[in-house]
C-alpha cells in the first residue's frame, strides 16, 4: 500500500470559551460508536481541522477499507492504517476519528498515547447494531449475526478502549449533547492536569 500525502490546510481559530487542543484529540471506539459524526461536529466546536482515518487510508491505498481487507488481509491493513495515523498525530492538532481495530494494535495505541489525547465513544450494543445496520462496508459484520459479533468484539476491545485518556457515553440522543459531554470532559481533564503540575 503506496501513500500519497496531502498538503495540511491551516486550521481555523479556536472559539472562545472552548477548551484548547495543545495535541490531537484521536476518538476511539467500536464501529458505530459516532466516532465520525460526532468527530466532526466537535471539530467544528473546537475550530480544528476533522479527519477520518478510514478515509485516509482508502486515500492513501486508492482502495475501499472493504477491498483492502480481501486483498491483503486485516494485518496488512493494521500496518497501513498504523502509518496513516502516525502521520496524522505529527501534524498540526486535529480531531481524528478511528477506525474500530486501531486502539486494539499495541504500536498504534501508543503512537496515540505518546502524541494525542484518545476519547473513548462507549455505546450499547443496541445502539451500536442499529447504527452499524445503516452501512454495507463493514467488513468485520459481514458475516454471521452482527449483534453477535459486536458483542464479541466488544468483550475483546473494551479492556484495551479503557486505556483511552477520556471515555464518553455515545447514546441515541442528539449528537450536539455528545460532544458537550466531551468538551466538559476535556475541561476537566486539562484542569487536574494544571493542579498536578502546580502541586
Amino acid at each position: 500500500m503506496q501513500e500519497k500525502r496531502n498538503k495540511p490546510a491551516s486550521p481555523p481559530k479556536r472559539p472562545r470559551n472552548q477548551p484548547a487542543a495543545n495535541k490531537t484529540i484521536v476518538l476511539i471506539g467500536l464501529m458505530g460508536a459516532g466516532k465520525t459524526t460526532v468527530g466532526r461536529r466537535l471539530a467544528k466546536k473546537l475550530g480544528l481541522e476533522f479527519v477520518d482515518s478510514d478515509h485516509e487510508i482508502e486515500k492513501a491505498a486508492d482502495m475501499t477499507v472493504a477491498e483492502i481487507f480481501e486483498a491483503y488481509g486485516e494485518e496488512e491493513f493494521r500496518a497501513g492504517e498504523r502509518r496513516v495515523i502516525a502521520r496524522l498525530l505529527d501534524g498540526t492538532p486535529q480531531v481524528i476519528a478511528t477506525g474500530g481495530g486501531a486502539f486494539i494494535n499495541d504500536e498504534t495505541r501508543e503512537l496515540i498515547k505518546k502524541k494525542g489525547l484518545s476519547i473513548w465513544l462507549d455505546a450499547d450494543i443496541d445502539v451500536l447494531v442499529e447504527r452499524t445496520s445503516r452501512k454495507e462496508t463493514r467488513p468485520l459484520l459481514k458475516e454471521g449475526n452482527p449483534e453477535e459479533i459486536l458483542t464479541r468484539l466488544a468483550k475483546a476491545r473494551n479492556p484495551y478502549y479503557a486505556e483511552a485518556d477520556l471515555k464518553v457515553m455515545s447514546a441515541e440522543g442528539p449528537h450536539d449533547e455528545v460532544v458537550d459531554s466531551i468538551v466538559k470532559a476535556m475541561k476537566s481533564h486539562q484542569k487536574q492536569r494544571r493542579k498536578k503540575k502546580n502541586a
